[in-house]
């Protein structure tokens, strides 16, 4: 299992220089990886689709531009891997969105995983003057402009968005052939994406049941197109609430104890390549709570898991 952080970019940690330091000190506490979000703005009205229409938290009305924040971390950072999860790739164009990550890639020295999905809010999509409706088809297109951006020598694209003439677009990510790229997403119409054309899937913890349920979809979609599915990543995301006192077990998931927490995603994480990314800009104030929890995340989810895997 590896272990990978937030970069702190959220309400009180939406300081470029405060970002550097403590990606500093979380690469110095020994995860494997960094992680960005993606918020354009916070409705002060319930936001359609978050949480069952409770209130959306204020801090995510203050945030630093996702790329940007990947390039602070990287230029703060020697070792560990720099991705997106997930960065909303539907609100500009691929070309500019390749453009982006290939110099994120040569930045970093090789060591960015792109990770996109479609987001959920409406209200952002509308601030950014892109269409709700047809989204899964702007995705497919914007993977196909990525690919031809990134493996082919001669650039070129026609589709029912963009159109890309004959082109040199130069320098190449110096990952070959190109970046990986994870998808985001809670559907099935998402997971067949995932193992039809993905590196993997932006993942988040859950029920044990409502996951395999939602995996065998990835794996099946792997093995119509002749895809190997343990070849696919899988990062278990959590927006940690951290508690002191033992929650409910049907809530660790995403709330208890830091023991809880860790054993249901020990839980979940059954490939050496698996990954969990801890989110702490939600349950923590200050760099020092961040830092300090971070490192009991650490210390915990580095001992053997008690968790006894029922026999199926």
């Amino acid at each position: 299992m590896r272990i990978g952080f937030s970069v702190p970019q959220f309400g009180p940690f939406a300081d470029p220089h405060r970002t550097a330091r403590m990606c500093t000190a979380l690469e110095a506490l020994g995860c494997d990886s960094l992680w960005v979000g993606d918020r354009l703005l916070a409705p002060l009205a319930s936001p359609e689709g978050y949480l069952g229409g409770n209130e959306m938290p204020l801090r995510y009305g203050t945030h630093l531009d996702p790329l940007l924040a990947l390039g602070v971390a990287a230029a703060a950072t020697e070792r560990v891997r720099l991705g997106s999860s997930t960065l909303n790739a539907l609100w500009q164009p691929p070309l500019v969105l390749a453009r982006a990550l290939t110099t994120l890639d040569l930045i970093s020295r090789g060591r960015l995983d792109v990770g996109i999905g479609l987001g959920w809010m409406r209200e952002e999509y509308e601030a950014a003057g892109v269409p709700w409706q047809g989204r899964g088809a702007r995705l497919e297109e914007t993977l196909d402009v990525l690919d031809a951006v990134w493996r082919s020598d001669t650039v070129v694209h026609t589709g029912p968005l963009w159109t890309i003439p004959e082109s040199t677009v130069l320098p190449k990510p110096l990952q070959s052939p190109r970046p990986p790229i994870l998808l985001g997403g809670f559907t099935a119409l998402a997971l067949e994406r995932v193992g039809r054309r993905a590196d993997g899937w932006l993942a988040a913890a859950m029920p044990l049941p409502y996951f395999h349920g939602l995996w065998s979809v990835a794996v099946e979609a792997a093995e119509r197109a002749g895809r190997d599915p343990a070849g696919l990543r899988r990062v278990f995301r959590v927006n940690a609430e951290v508690t002191t006192a033992e929650a409910d077990p049907a809530e660790t998931h995403h709330r208890g104890t830091v023991r809880q927490i860790c054993e249901h995603l020990r839980s979940m994480c059954e490939a050496e390549t698996d990954e969990v990314l801890v989110d702490l800009q939600l349950t923590t104030a200050s760099p020092e709570e961040f830092l300090d929890l971070a490192a009991a995340f650490m210390a915990e989810l580095a001992e053997p898991s008690t968790h006894v895997r029922p026999v199926v």
